[in-house]
């Protein structure tokens, strides 16, 4: 059985005040129609507890990573910490397909997004390091939903557009294919128009879901 990992960053828990979450739902009906067997897994970031790099998780890391220490050497705080970080990894890597439902924030994603991307950069376990550069060890195809006030798109905001581009680099890093983004933009600049904006998403949505429930994981 394949696996779905649904992933939301949004404070947000009622769906019907998320339309970022909204179209993520169209998202997730249509795959399960082209894959009924799929086993789809939730995370909704802000209802984690996330690890966040603070000095005992850098120290954890580096003690582990390039200085020769053991699990058993590290202080008690940043062993627990550590382990953490390595279940939340764990959960993550155990999907075949990834689902993100952002929206954009001050030119960026929510930074609970990036506090929770910072648990999968484990050197020799997500990527290695090889004489040609980094090399991301992970498989799977994954997709990003990203709601957006203004238009970024299009004119003098592209360059600031920094959510979806960290998100995208981040995952090709560890090694994902990023299948597409699917955008929904303007809601603030043109409220009279968000239904649209919203069908069209959501169009998008279903069209990306049957694409990528029929494309085979390589493992």
């Amino acid at each position: 059985m394949s696996k779905l990992l649904y992933i939301t960053a949004n404070p947000k828990s009622d769906i019907k005040l998320s339309k970022g979450m909204q179209i993520g739902e169209v998202f997730l009906e249509e795959f399960k129609k082209e894959k009924p067997d799929v086993e789809i897994v939730r995370m909704h970031l802000y209802s984690m507890d996330i690890p966040e790099i603070d000095m005992d998780l850098l120290y954890a890391r580096a003690k582990l990573s390039f200085m020769g220490y053991t699990m058993e050497q590290l202080s008690e705080a940043e062993r627990t910490k550590i382990t953490k970080m390595h279940e939340l990894a764990d959960r993550f890597i155990d999907a075949d397909y990834y689902v993100f439902v952002t929206p954009i924030w001050n030119l960026g994603a929510p930074a609970i997004l990036k506090s929770f991307m910072d648990n999968l950069f484990i050197a020799e376990k997500t990527f290695t390091n090889t004489a040609d550069g980094p090399k991301g060890l992970l498989t799977g195809k994954a997709v990003h939903i990203q709601t957006r006030g203004g238009i970024y798109s299009t004119g003098p905001m592209v360059d600031f557009e920094m959510g979806d581009r960290y998100l995208t680099k981040a995952l090709g890093f560890l090694g994902f294919e990023v299948m597409d983004t699917i955008v929904a933009e303007g809601m603030d600049h043109f409220p009279k128009m968000v239904p649209e904006i919203m069908a069209k998403a959501k169009g998008k949505a279903a069209e990306t879901a049957r694409e990528m429930a029929k494309s085979p994981v390589n493992v």
